[in-house]
């Protein structure tokens, strides 16, 4: 594994922090938070080439245009490639590539390819959020291990803004601002090796604690989210709607979870919607974990950061979620079409997560790497029980600048061994298809409430 330097947090600090740290940092460190670190704890300068530029506050809200079915206008749309990374030269640009990455331009030597643009540090977030992150810094602390947070209440968002190890890292991820509580409309598809695929269609519902006015009190304090997600098509699996607890510890209170089954009329508590458990519709090509690059409890894995580095990672990608473009101007055999993404050189967060001796998942180790202005995973190895890479994952993401919040436009896993992937998150062919900040009721999601949502 490659070495890497720590060019934001202190060497001596990670030294002589405790493996899971139980304080907050202190009121010195936290005030770097909006100076020499930006308000969400990136580094504030670009890097010595000039090759990254300073984060100078991220896209305003009219950087672009809404059209009339809700996609926001490109507003790099005149950014032409600095290069392309092919399999022919990708030995000069291997530093800042994964070894997923790589892997990919080796199974697939004629056809993947990467188009590098200008890095652009778009990431913005709205001031409250801001405020709130400044609180987590003095405030929120490691629990269980670090497998949980504490004092985190009174913040809400991004746990540990100046992180002291991986599990802290990832919990920022975890916590990260969604624009409030959001609906989408999206396509899932698990392409076959020529290509061809069947689109599965979901709707979704995410909705924070702490933005739902009839929830009681003291009920949502170890909740992160509530999730609701429908399948609407194709007609064999419509009607089929999902709902999960999402929990802050899950160790003193696992996700919770229950299934609407269309065709049974009957609701039931779903156990298996956790770690390796079968991702919905995903033809075996996800985990439930997968989902959200990943999502639910991390108690299985030791987490080790390694440190910072340079890499070469999906960004402002709003070509690919232009309404000019069909799912199958986006699906090809063996990737997505390489033309319509976008890469940039961006700072991320190296973290390793192994199995461990007495846990049990189909990932013995993920290589994973955080996007340093969002704290998103932009891109995940999966090695398998013989240490073999198995499966490559990227989050292709934008600025939501109208709201100002960042998302991914598209999650994509591919399986090296079976030459084939899923990707989950097109909306090129709907309607106003992400909502954010809408009204929603803690009474939408219960489990009594499934019943009336799964009509066919």
């Amino acid at each position: 594994m490659k070495t890497t330097i720590f060019t934001y947090v202190a060497v001596s600090l990670l030294a002589a922090a405790s493996p899971h740290a139980l304080s907050a940092v202190s009121s010195e460190q936290a005030e770097r938070l909006g100076k020499d670190l930006t308000p969400i704890g990136a580094e504030r300068a670009g890097n010595a080439e000039g090759t990254i530029p300073e984060w100078t506050g991220g896209l305003v809200t009219n950087a672009g245009q809404v059209d009339a079915k809700g996609f926001l206008e490109n507003p790099f749309a005149d950014d032409k490639p600095l290069f392309i990374i092919t399999a022919a030269n990708l030995e000069q640009y291997r530093d800042k590539l994964t070894p997923g990455q790589i892997a990919m331009f080796n199974r697939y030597p004629a056809t993947f390819t990467m188009p590098i643009y200008p890095s652009r540090r778009s990431a913005a977030l709205p001031d409250d959020i801001y405020n709130r992150i400044k609180i987590s810094a003095l405030e929120t602390t490691a629990e269980n291990n670090g497998y949980a947070v504490g004092n985190f209440q009174n913040s809400r968002y991004y746990a540990f803004p100046i992180p002291q190890d991986g599990l802290q890292v990832l919990w920022n991820h975890i916590t990260r601002y969604r624009g409030g509580n959001m609906r989408r409309i999206i396509t899932q598809a698990t392409p076959s090796t020529n290509g061809t695929f069947i689109p599965v269609r979901f709707e979704e519902t995410v909705a924070a604690p702490q933005d739902l006015p009839d929830l009681p009190e003291g009920k949502g304090d170890n909740i992160i989210s509530y999730f609701k997600q429908q399948v609407t098509a194709p007609a064999r699996l419509a009607g089929n709607v999902l709902l999960v607890y999402e929990t802050l510890d899950q160790l003193k209170e696992p996700r919770s979870a229950w299934l609407y089954n269309a065709g049974q009329r009957r609701v039931r508590r779903a156990p298996q919607v956790d770690y390796d458990g079968p991702g919905t519709a995903a033809d075996g090509l996800r985990t439930t974990d997968n989902f959200d690059m990943f999502g639910g409890a991390p108690d299985r894995y030791d987490w080790k950061l390694v440190g910072k580095r340079e890499l070469y990672i999906p960004y402002n990608s709003y070509q690919l979620d232009s309404p000019s473009l069909k799912y199958e101007d986006i699906i090809h055999a063996g990737h997505l079409n390489q033309e319509n993404v976008r890469y940039e050189l961006h700072r991320v967060w190296e973290v390793v997560a192994t199995v461990k001796p007495e846990a049990r998942h189909i990932y013995a180790q993920r290589q994973m790497y955080f996007d340093e202005d969002t704290w998103q995973l932009a891109h995940v190895d999966h090695y398998d029980g013989r240490g073999q890479l198995w499966r490559v994952a990227e989050g292709h993401m934008q600025q939501y600048y109208h709201v100002k919040t960042p998302a991914y436009t598209l999650e994509v896993i591919y399986d090296l061994n079976a030459g084939r992937y899923l990707a989950l998150g097109m909306k090129n062919e709907e309607r106003n298809s992400f909502e954010f900040g809408i009204p929603a009721r803690f009474s939408d999601f219960t489990p009594a409430a499934l019943r009336n949502e799964g009509v066919r």
